[in-house]
């Protein structure tokens, strides 16, 4: 049922083509009568016989990107869009004919069509980008031996140049080109049960990691609690003013708070984190693990 579905598409989307490519040329004054028609008076007829007089340039560009592996029915479609969005945009009273401005329009659509579902991984992002996957296949085969051949530096060099864009793009592009997708959970090889996903690394503390990491940093925090208990009063203000906030206070709002100049204040910090130091040593700790180098 499904192939029989496959042939009445297929056959339908040739019955479209040789309809559109006998449509008949419009001359230029009607063609703009017939555009502001649609523009004035919304009139719906004027509108359907511009755009199927110029449907023809859609099946013209969407054979131009034939090669991308998608469907001639889906670029026809998307260009047909492209054709409607340039019918509702176009000034009649411009001196520029309807097919010159509408074929940028159907590019346009067709080529961010292919950009959409050319891959799962969004190819490209900037026109710089779009530019280089539209023209990077053309640009191979005239400077590779082999049309499928790999490019060598000099090679990219001459794209990225030609293009303007980094060399380091067209090397990446490349690869993407040369590269299908590949679905994580196909198996590695056709007897067996392992599944690509199954060599991916897990990079995320395991369990044992978490309650080990938790431990050391309640060892850590308790330790230095039992460390700044020992200073006096003085050092243990400027200490967690200064080095135990997220925002410490600066050296000369602590010295007005404390009424002793920041000189005072900076020289104090020095001796409290000597004596802080020391502790921590003596307990085994790296005054490092807990930010108090420095």
């Amino acid at each position: 049922m499904a192939h029989l579905d496959t042939i009445e598409a297929q056959q339908a989307g040739r019955r479209f083509i040789k309809r559109a490519m006998k449509a008949p040329l419009l001359e230029r004054e009607h063609e703009r009568d017939l555009a502001r028609r649609w523009r004035d008076q919304q009139d719906e007829a004027a509108l359907h016989e511009l755009v199927n007089a110029y449907v023809r340039l859609v099946v013209a560009t969407a054979a131009r990107f034939r090669n991308y592996s998608l469907p001639m029915g889906d670029l026809i479609q998307e260009g047909t869009v492209g054709l409607m969005q340039a019918a509702e945009r176009f000034d009649p009273e411009r001196e520029v004919r309807f097919s010159t401005y509408a074929s940028w329009w159907i590019r346009a659509a067709i080529q961010d069509y292919i950009l959409r579902n050319w891959s799962i991984v969004r190819t490209g992002t900037t026109a710089a980008q779009k530019t280089l996957f539209f023209n990077i296949r053309r640009l191979r085969a005239q400077l590779a031996d082999r049309p499928d051949g790999p490019l060598n530096a000099k090679g990219h060099t001459k794209i990225a140049d030609a293009l303007k864009v980094p060399v380091a793009d067209v090397r990446a592009m490349e690869g993407r080109l040369s590269g299908a997708d590949r679905s994580l959970n196909a198996v590695i090889n056709g007897d067996g049960e392992s599944e690509w996903q199954d060599l991916l690394v897990d990079e995320r503390p395991g369990p044992e990691e978490i309650v080990r990491s938790q431990f050391d940093s309640n060892t850590r925090a308790k330790w230095l609690n039992e460390a700044v208990s020992q200073l006096n009063d003085r050092e243990q203000i400027i200490i967690r003013q200064r080095r135990l906030r997220e925002t410490g206070m600066t050296l000369e709002s602590l010295g007005r708070e404390l009424g002793i100049s920041k000189e005072r204040v900076r020289q104090i910090e020095c001796q409290a984190l000597v004596k802080l130091r020391a502790t921590l040593w003596e307990r085994g700790g790296d005054p490092g693990d807990i930010g108090l180098y420095g």
